[in-house]
């Protein structure tokens, strides 16, 4: 359209059309400015609306906001966030405003030019070297020019400010992954499971690595290397047994216990399921060969089923049922209103401590895996949620093999081998009787847990 009315103006009268071209720059050169203006508001507003979902998703969830209301500070919170939403407006409020006086300077230059056509074209006609109709007709043919220049003005600016979301979604995009699969990478063997650490170790990546800095809300993240966490970590878990992980808290226990899913990969060394490195391996076949379940089994805002069925979405409500009575959990499900239906809430805050566990046991025995990881998964619970749980834990450990993290000795007593970690490495090596015989490091954290007090405790007098 802007070429094929060019054309004709310049049939017409060449003069008359240079002059409405000269007004041509004034399109180009806002249209440059404008579009990377809206462009910084547009990058401004989506940081703002960022900081404001997380702080959403953070502050105002469940745990978020019994942590606020119990430190007093409410408050502080409602006006941090009215800050940023008053940010906002005020960005949405400049935005639309720089895009009106945009799109009416544009409509003024366009009334501008036709002045002037209207100027030289009737001065050509007063003189007679112009048909009056001929002037009429490039009046009707500039509208017909500027129409295309103004939606390609705008259409620069439109993409300008669209691509700040595209450059969000691309950082994200373009982030290498640390954990690939490899093209040739083959299933788990059948049969039961050996899990193997030979001579692990491994730190933890760099923030640059594992995060963007945009989402961090700082300018750049930390690009020094991680310090080594596990030295030189050697043990085998025979298909069917049990082998604890004791030690002091941040002794390594936990990445151990993280490596065998591959959550990260080992700087040296291997980690091996039945004899293959993990790194060999399907990312699908380990997730379906290892169940884990930690110290605060997280629920979903959903019912016991939509909950249990994460693990095996075909399961019949028969072998959720028969999954729940071996976790100790059916004689509760069964009386709550909805039976499986019974939405448990927020990280399942419906839910006592010992409940949630002994329902994400329950979901582990629903994946029946042939290797499960225990991370403290009794910790923090009452002696009597402790021993309802144990006794899931039994059902599940059964004939399978077995990681067991976990600070109270009692549960680990019968485990087939236990490993006291320090530091990163593994210090001593072998049954409840024989460390506790050797005078080492577990007989320590054993008598700190089990040995009488010297003394009989000082009464403590109530305050009047």
């Amino acid at each position: 359209m802007l070429l094929l009315t060019l054309v004709v103006m310049i049939g017409i009268s060449w003069q008359v059309t240079v002059l409405a071209l000269l007004l041509l720059p004034v399109f180009v050169f806002p249209a440059r400015r404008m579009g990377s203006r809206l462009a910084r508001l547009e990058r401004e507003s989506a940081n703002h609306n960022a900081i404001m979902s997380t702080q959403a998703t953070e502050r105002f969830s469940a745990p978020g906001a019994t942590l606020i209301k119990l430190f007093g500070q409410p408050w502080r919170e409602s006006a941090e966030f009215a800050v940023r939403a008053r940010r906002v407006r005020d960005i949405g409020v400049r935005t639309a405003m720089v895009q009106w006086v945009f799109v009416t300077a544009l409509t003024l230059v366009s009334a501008l030019a036709l002045a002037m056509v209207y100027g030289l074209g009737g001065f050509y006609a007063l003189r007679g070297d112009l048909e009056p109709g001929a002037v009429v007709a490039l009046a009707l043919l500039l509208t017909r020019l500027y129409a295309p220049l103004t939606a390609l003005a705008s259409a620069r600016v439109e993409v300008m400010s669209a691509l700040v979301s595209f450059e969000r979604v691309f950082e994200v995009l373009d982030l290498r992954p640390l954990i690939q699969e490899r093209p040739d990478a083959q299933e788990v063997p059948p049969g039961p499971v050996a899990v193997e650490f030979d001579d692990v170790r491994f730190a933890y990546p760099s923030a640059d690595k594992v995060s963007l800095a945009s989402l961090e809300q700082v300018a750049t993240l930390d690009t020094r290397g991680g310090v080594e966490v596990l030295h030189g970590i050697s043990f085998r878990a025979e298909p069917g047994q049990v082998v604890a992980l004791v030690g002091s808290s941040g002794a390594g226990k936990s990445t151990i216990a993280q490596l065998i899913p591959r959550l990260y990969d080992v700087d040296s060394g291997a980690v091996r399921l039945s004899g293959v490195d993990v790194r060999d391996l399907t990312t699908a076949s380990v997730r379906e060969t290892l169940g884990m379940v930690t110290q605060d089994g997280h629920l979903f805002h959903e019912s016991v089923r939509a909950n249990l069925l994460l693990a095996r979405p075909e399961a019949t409500d028969e072998e959720l049922w028969d999954a729940l009575g071996r976790a100790r959990l059916a004689d509760l499900i069964s009386t709550l209103p909805d039976r499986l239906d019974t939405v448990v809430g927020e990280r399942g805050y419906r839910l006592s401590g010992g409940e949630r566990q002994r329902l994400t046991i329950a979901r582990l025995l629903l994946a029946q895996p042939r290797v499960v990881l225990l991370d403290e998964a009794t910790a923090h619970l009452d002696s009597t949620s402790e021993a309802a749980v144990q006794a899931a834990l039994n059902e599940a450990l059964a004939g399978r093999t077995a990681v067991v993290i976990a600070h109270r000795l009692s549960t680990v007593r019968a485990a087939d081998l236990i490993l006291v970690v320090e530091d990163g490495r593994v210090v001593e090596r072998g049954t409840h009787d024989q460390l506790l015989a050797g005078g080492g490091r577990y007989e320590q954290l054993y008598r700190t847990q089990f040995a009488p007090t010297e003394r009989a405790p000082v009464p403590v007098q109530p305050v009047v």
